[in-house]
């Protein structure tokens, strides 16, 4: 199932009791907790991709198929404007200005809010570096992830119904897209926010009035990529540096990275540029030492060298970057860095020492550096190091990692990143490396996670303010 792409963002909702009530509940479909207080929905199309495969005129005719194949099975009715509109339509790169940035061919696919009050609620947003198709195995189905993206917009999150096309996997092109029947699951999901259709199920509703294009012709697309060699293999790469920054792990190795979601899943398989989604690092980035998410601020904290730099989520602050001698360190780099959670101090790592800052205070404790040894059973010269989200504490070191538990200083366990973190394949009869108890999909193993839609369906997960899926090669 990773080998698929799939949602790369977690989806967000927008209160905190709609997040209580999805933490209780565990069905095969998820709802967002919000949706549409009216039946007709208008869309526009903002920007069109530039990739060449698919024009304007195609591009229309798929997405308005895509809302019609929700409105056959709902009393909702999709009409296509001009002006504002509830739900708009964009292909965008990179930082596109929703907070949500692409990460390039390969990633993430695609994204959608959430009905809502907000200004982006029902917005569906497409990565323009993908090669947008249509009904080709080359290529990236633009008919499949719009439908799944649409259901997003009109409020549902993701199913764990094999065949739901809300399943958080791109499963590929769907077929002609007119003749694109919903399974079951989707009906009944659809059902349950907006109530049934009067008419029977089969029945085709007329086309808009205000607009009954054309069916044009699709243009073949040219073969699609092999995937980039280029790319570092996750599964047997000693990693740079690791982070939790928003209740996520991010894994770094030269200029890419990886993130796993807090239910476990990783987002893609093929990594993302460090340099697409952080804006204000060096452009000729070659690695970097170690980051952490600060517990005063919740800004993030890059270490290159012996320079550091603060992010406001994606964006570097004025004056950055600066000495880390700022923080009383006499070293020319860092090892690792971290925020233990059980005292709120930061730790700084290099060979076989350790100091410790205090963020309030913004001075290094008396007594340090002192000797590694002091965390039982950990190796010198680290990797990386990482507080999680249930309070255990993870020490990397090439392709092992070392955990302990709660406030414990004695390491409980090791394993193999690649196998607990990375989602790699496990020989026949081998253990995990990851913890049965710990957070995470042990069931999902390979490559690519599917339609850039957010996270595995097995393994939902709540955020933030609006739901926002991001697809990766389909949408979500």
């Amino acid at each position: 199932m990773m080998k698929k792409p799939r949602c790369s963002l977690p989806d967000i909702i927008g209160t905190s009791e709609m997040m209580r009530r999805r933490r209780r509940r565990r069905k095969r479909y998820a709802l967002a907790g919000s949706l549409w207080k009216k039946k007709v929905i208008t869309w526009r199309v903002n920007s069109y991709t530039r990739s060449g495969h698919l024009d304007q005129g195609s591009t229309e005719r798929l997405l308005y198929e895509a809302f019609q194949v929700w409105s056959r099975v709902s009393p909702l009715k999709f009409e296509r404007g001009s002006g504002e509109v509830d739900i708009l339509i964009d292909f965008g790169r990179s930082h596109h200005g929703d907070g949500y940035p692409f990460d390039g061919a390969g990633g993430t696919l695609a994204h959608a809010f959430f009905p809502g009050e907000h200004h982006l609620a029902g917005d569906t947003h497409f990565d323009d570096d993908e090669m947008w198709t249509y009904n080709r195995e080359e290529g990236t189905d633009l008919a499949a992830v719009a439908v799944h993206e649409f259901g997003h917009a009109i409020g549902l999150a993701h199913s764990s119904a094999g065949a739901s096309i809300m399943r958080p996997y791109y499963q590929g092109p769907i077929g002609t897209v007119e003749d694109y029947q919903l399974p079951l699951d989707d009906v009944y999901g659809i059902e349950q926010l907006y109530g049934r259709r009067k008419e029977s199920p089969g029945e085709r509703p007329k086309d808009d009035p205000a607009w009954n294009p054309s069916n044009p012709e699709v243009p073949r697309p040219h073969p699609s990529s092999k995937p980039d060699p280029s790319f570092p293999d996750r599964c047997t790469i000693a990693f740079d540096a690791v982070a939790n920054i928003r209740g996520e792990a991010f894994f770094f190795k030269d200029h890419y990275f990886w993130r796993i979601q807090r239910a476990g899943n990783l987002v893609s398989l093929n990594p993302a540029q460090i340099n697409n989604f952080w804006n204000g690092l060096p452009t000729d980035l070659k690695k970097v030492d170690s980051v952490y998410e600060r517990m005063t601020d919740n800004k993030i904290v890059f270490f290159i060298g012996a320079q550091y730099w603060v992010f406001t989520n994606t964006e570097v602050e004025p004056g950055y970057p600066r000495p880390i001698g700022d923080f009383g360190l006499p070293l020319d780099s860092v090892d690792a860095a971290f925020i233990w959670a059980h005292n709120g101090k930061t730790y700084f790592f290099k060979g076989d020492e350790f100091w410790r800052y205090d963020e309030q205070r913004k001075k290094m404790d008396m007594g340090y550096p002192k000797k590694l040894g002091l965390w039982k059973g950990v190796p010198p010269n680290l990797d990386g190091v990482m507080g999680h989200n249930n309070g255990d504490t993870y020490f990397f070191k090439g392709t092992t990692y070392w955990k302990m538990r709660g406030g414990e200083i004695e390491v409980e366990s090791r394993a193999s990143t690649a196998q607990g973190w990375m989602h790699c394949d496990v020989p026949p009869n081998a253990p995990r490396g990851q913890d049965p108890d710990a957070e995470g999909c042990s069931c999902m193993k390979g490559r690519n996670a599917g339609l850039a839609l957010g996270p595995a369906a097995l393994c939902l997960l709540a955020a933030l303010l609006v739901h926002h899926c991001s697809l990766q090669l389909l949408t979500d």
